[in-house]
Parts: C-alpha cells; structure tokens; sequence
C-alpha cells in the first residue's frame, strides 16, 4: 500500500528530485562558509560585488548568497512532502534560476546592481539548474499524475 505521506515514507520520484536538490541546496550553502572549499575566504563579504570569495575557487559568492541557497535547500527539503509542493518548487525555482541566469547577463558584474553577487560562472550554472528544475517538473509530474492521481478506471 502506497500512499502519499504514509508511515512507511512512500515519496514519489516528483518529491525525491525536490528533496534531493533542496539537500544539494543546503550543503552548498554550507559550503559556502567553510574556508579552503571556499577560496579567498577572508574577502567574504555581506554581498556586492566586492565578495570576492569564490565557492570551489570558481563561483563567487557573500554572505547574502549563501544564505540565499541556504534558504533555498530549506524550502526544497519541506517542500518535497507533498507531489505538488515539489512540483511547485522545481518548476518556480527553476524559473527563479532563469529570470537570475538573465538578471545576471544584464547587469555590470562590478556594479551595486550585482548584489548578490553573481559572476560568469554563476550565471551559467543558474541557466543549468534553471533548465534542469524545470525539466525535471514538467517530466516526473506526468508520471506522479499516473502513479498517484485518482482512479481513472485504466
């Protein structure tokens, strides 16, 4: 017997994407804090594109951007308790990370517009995730209509 939310922990595979990337979400945000994963550690800053700080050397990232995942792997975690809600999180968070992939490509990196801050690398990392949320929304939702939907007489 599977139903959602049972004792026995029945999650769709909707909900073990959503809580999977809400866990990548979160150790990423914890990363971000820790020194030598993330280089020029001491260049930390609040936000703004003076952070220099660079996750695995490569993204740049604040204070305000890690909380940002942080927040973001909290909300994927929870989020993953219902087919919907993970639904809702993967396809809005996944445009969230588009609408950034673009703001991103827009702004002057070393403006006070780039408040998170976000560098070349970001932005094509958010265009991937973007792309990926949303595909995996779009795709396992089919299949969670079918598996866990109401009886159709099929």
């Amino acid at each position: 017997m599977t139903t959602m939310g049972s004792a026995a922990g029945a999650r769709s595979r909707l909900q073990r994407a959503a809580q999977a990337v809400g866990a990548v979400f979160l150790l990423v945000g914890i990363l971000g804090f820790i020194p030598g994963i993330t280089t020029n550690y001491a260049a930390l800053g609040m936000a703004g594109p003076a952070s220099d700080a660079l996750l695995l050397g490569v993204f740049q990232v604040s204070i305000l951007h890690n909380i940002v995942h942080l927040l973001f792997g909290v909300a994927g975690l929870l989020m993953a308790r219902t087919p919907g809600q993970a639904r809702s999180y993967l396809l809005y968070g996944g445009i969230i990370y588009l609408v950034l992939w673009l703001y991103g490509l827009l702004i002057g990196h070393e403006t006070a517009a780039n408040f998170v801050p976000v560098n070349t690398a970001d932005n094509w990392l958010h265009f991937l995730l973007g792309v990926g949320m949303v595909g995996l929304a779009l795709m396992l939702s089919r299949d969670t209509r079918r598996v866990h939907g109401p009886a159709t007489g099929h």
